[in-house]
């Protein structure tokens, strides 16, 4: 299992010189002298604007956080140059691999700009294993990249802590990670990220969306607000009302507008994959860029469309919020955010009562926010009702 810094792990060897060298380099000073302002001055690689010190400083805070993620099928060590994860431990007879990449987007900004790192890392692996288990696959391992301009090893280390807790939640290890220090590419406190998940499935065993058919109920898991998608856009409508990040925000006066907008995104991980198991599920749709509108259809029989109405389940105030100072319409806000429902399932009706009793056990609200009907050629893969009453725009 390995956990490195990128800056760590290249190491250049020291130069040496022996002998003879010895006598050619007295014998170049020589012939060759180099003074006054034309000699050249002994650089480092910390004067270039990376320092080796901070990397090796940010890989030991963080190997506490990465061993706190075990799990069966990653007990290794750290330090080496791969990973080796066994399926077999992990319980799985005949597994097929599922692999997931994403990032977070501009809400990167939000969290630059105010300071607040905590959480900004369970965005990074919610993207990631949300994905997976839209497929039924149960995450494994996950790797990050963190790239930035200047290494900050407290900085590091809460960038990093965020993302352990997402993998804690998910039930993943954070088996390793690069970070790169890259002055001149980022400028001030600018960082980016990046997330890598590996998860399986049992052959025969994964979602494809190919039972869906006409008449089966369609639930929608609640989000806990933008999550990780739009952030450009809300960026935008907060400058344009003249609102700054410490400013009470409209839509949640108790919390500052940046600390309600970095509320992480939720990973639905085990209560999803707990609603898999115990039959029924016929499709899952991780509700991220395109909303509803764009990802549903992904996981739908081309003869099969949805239809659901924003009437039938409670939205959080942001987007309402975000509706009417940036004077969106209906249609808009349906194709960028997720409007309140961040993961949507599609069950069989006789078994809908029950994996909606289920998942509020497991402390997800789900509602029955639609059905799926007939699609006939060149229609939408699904259609969202009331906007126009919800968001006249």
């Amino acid at each position: 299992m390995v956990l490195r810094s990128g800056i760590v792990g290249r190491r250049w060897p020291l130069a040496r010189v022996h002998g003879a060298c010895v006598t050619r380099a007295r014998r170049a000073a020589v012939l060759y002298p180099i003074c006054g302002e034309d000699a050249i001055s002994s650089h480092t690689y910390r004067d270039a604007g990376v320092d080796i010190d901070a990397g090796n400083a940010l890989v030991e805070a963080i190997k506490p956080l990465a061993r706190a993620t075990r799990r069966p099928g990653a007990d290794a060590g750290l330090g080496g140059f791969g990973a080796l994860f066994d399926l077999k431990a992990a319980g799985f007879r005949d597994p097929i691999l599922v692999t997931t990449t994403d990032g977070v987007g501009t809400k990167l900004k939000i969290a630059i700009d105010t300071g607040r790192l905590e959480t900004i890392g369970i965005d990074l692996v919610a993207m990631c294993v949300n994905d997976l288990v839209v497929q039924g696959a149960e995450p494994l391992l996950f790797l990050d990249y963190f790239a930035t301009g200047r290494l900050d090893v407290e900085r590091g280390r809460a960038i990093i802590a965020g993302i352990a807790e997402g993998c804690r939640q998910a039930g993943c290890a954070l088996v390793g990670g690069e970070t790169a220090e890259m002055p001149g590419l980022y400028q001030g406190d600018d960082f980016d990220l990046a997330g890598f998940a590996v998860g399986a499935v049992e052959r025969g065993e994964a979602l494809d969306g190919t039972t869906v058919g006409v008449g089966d109920v369609v639930l929608g898991l609640a989000s806990d607000g933008v999550h990780s998608n739009g952030f450009s856009l809300v960026r935008r409508v907060a400058a344009a009302a003249g609102l700054g990040w410490n400013d009470p925000a409209p839509f949640d006066p108790d919390r500052t507008l940046g600390e309600a907008l970095l509320t992480p995104t939720r990973i639905y991980v085990k209560p999803a994959l707990a609603a898999v198991r115990s039959g029924g599920v016929k499709a899952l749709a991780h509700i991220t860029g395109g909303g509803l509108v764009e990802n549903v259809p992904r996981v739908l029989p081309a003869d099969v469309a949805v239809s659901v109405d924003t009437q039938r389940w409670p939205m959080p105030p942001v987007f309402d919020w975000l509706a009417q100072a940036g004077n969106i319409a209906g249609a808009e806000m349906a194709r960028t955010f997720n409007c309140g429902i961040g993961m949507v399932v599609v069950v069989a009706a006789a078994e809908a009562e029950r994996i909606v009793a289920q998942l509020a056990a497991d402390g997800v609200a789900a509602h029955r926010i639609g059905t799926t009907v007939r699609r006939d050629a060149g229609a939408p893969g699904c259609t969202v009702g009331s906007l126009a009453e919800r968001w006249p725009g």
